[in-house]
This record gives C-alpha cells, sequence and structure tokens, in this order.
C-alpha cells in the first residue's frame, strides 16, 4: 500500500539570508500509512505546531520532499496546493473557531461552502450524519453559544470530516478541555477513525490521550527524537 504521506529530510527554516536566520525543523524523515492514528508529541518550542502547518500544506518547507497521496507537494503552486488541501485534509484546533451567528449545521457544511459556493443536498445528508457521529444528533440548530465546550469542539470535528478527508490534523484538539470533556472529544476522535478508517495526527501535550493512539512521534529540538508504536497490533485472525 503507498503511504498516505512521507516526509523526506523535510527542513524548515525562517528569515532565511538574514541574521536572525534559524532553522526549526532539522532533516524529518517520516511516512504516514493510511489509516494510522498518531500522536505527535514534544516541549513547547520542538517543531510541532511548524510541521503539522508543513503537512497541512500551510506553511512551505525550506528543503525536502513531501509526498501526499504519492504527488510532490512542491510542484504544485498556491491554487493546487488549495485544492489539494480542501480535498485530502481536515483540520481540528485547540479552539474550534466556530462562527458564532452560525448554527452548528451551518459550521459544518462550511467547508463545502468555501470550495463550492454553495451546500449540496448531499453536503447537508453528510453534515446532518456526522454530526449525528459525534454525538450531537438533535443539536443542528443550536448555535455555538448554546452548546459546552466539549460539545463545540465536536461540531469542529465534524466539520473537519465534511470533506471526506483521507487524513485530519489535530492541533491540541482538548488542551481547551476540562478531563471529562477532553475524554468525551477523544472518544469521538476514535470512534470516528475505528469508523471511517480516516488517519489522524494528534499533536497533545496530555500523556493519558497520546498513551491512547497507535503510534507516538516525538519531537525534540526539530528532530524525531522518538518514533514507535504503542498499542499493540491486533492479532491475526485464525482460519478454521
Amino acid at each position: 500500500m503507498a503511504p498516505l504521506l512521507a516526509l523526506r529530510d523535510v527542513r524548515k527554516a525562517y528569515n532565511l539570508g538574514l541574521p536572525t536566520e534559524q532553522e526549526v525543523l532539522h532533516g524529518i524523515d517520516l511516512v504516514l500509512q493510511p489509516g494510522e492514528f498518531v500522536a505527535l508529541v514534544g516541549p513547547s518550542g520542538s517543531g510541532k505546531s511548524t510541521l503539522l502547518n508543513i503537512v497541512g500544506l500551510l506553511e512551505t518547507l525550506t528543503s525536502g520532499s513531501l509526498q501526499l497521496q504519492g504527488e510532490e507537494v512542491a510542484t504544485l503552486d498556491d491554487a493546487q496546493l488549495t485544492l489539494r488541501r480542501r480535498r485530502t485534509l481536515g483540520f481540528v484546533f485547540q479552539f474550534h473557531h466556530l462562527l458564532p451567528a452560525f448554527t452548528a449545521l451551518e459550521n459544518v457544511t462550511l467547508p463545502a461552502l468555501l470550495a463550492e459556493g454553495r451546500v449540496s443536498a448531499d453536503h447537508l445528508a453528510q453534515a446532518q450524519a456526522l454530526l449525528a457521529a459525534v454525538g450531537l444528533d438533535g443539536a443542528g440548530g443550536k448555535k455555538p453559544g448554546q452548546l459546552s465546550g466539549g460539545m463545540q469542539q465536536r461540531v469542529a470535528i465534524a466539520r473537519a470530516l465534511l470533506m471526506r478527508p483521507a487524513l485530519v490534523l489535530a492541533d491540541e484538539p482538548t488542551g481547551n478541555l476540562d478531563t471529562a470533556a477532553s475524554d468525551e472529544v477523544f472518544r469521538t476522535l476514535r470512534r470516528i477513525h475505528a469508523e471511517q478508517g480516516t488517519a489522524f495526527v494528534v499533536v497533545t501535550h496530555d500523556p493519558r490521550l497520546a498513551a491512547r493512539c497507535d503510534r507516538l512521534v516525538e519531537l525534540v529540538d526539530g528532530r524525531i527524537a522518538r518514533d514507535e508504536p504503542i498499542r499493540p497490533a491486533a492479532a491475526p485472525a485464525t482460519a478454521v
């Protein structure tokens, strides 16, 4: 099976050519297979957000190779990058960034509106199904101010999944929630992963949540210090 994502010797520097030039990623090699559920951990300033932004096609790398579904992204122009990002990637952030004047259902359909200029009947049905999948069936008509923090974050998860992305990037998705709401949101991510086979990369500072992922990638000072499975693979079925 071809990798979903492949980074080879990826480096990222800021202020190129200036006295303040600083390299923050130092030769990252990372391969992600379809359907993986990965925790990305490391101390503050280790480069996690920068790496996530590069994988999310929000920042360009300085050197190296990044292939998404076998396509080298360095060959794409801005319009092609935007299209690839909308078709392949979903995003969940620490702060849900829901539009307060929109209902939950309208917030979930926002990616379709931005991508195609309208919300089709299929998109509307998909949004309603996603709200049900994240445990918010019947809450589609409520605005964010009428929902708890955990419920708002689950709306954001539904929104990230609307365009059926192959990969969801979640940057501290539970960092602004209490323990109970964090567990609720994380269970939602794991359930969606199990039901739909969507790949996830989850940045977290919470070791409890990281331990519930399938693979751990640790960044330290812009380098991968550890990359290992943290959940045993299921035993193969025995023929009878």
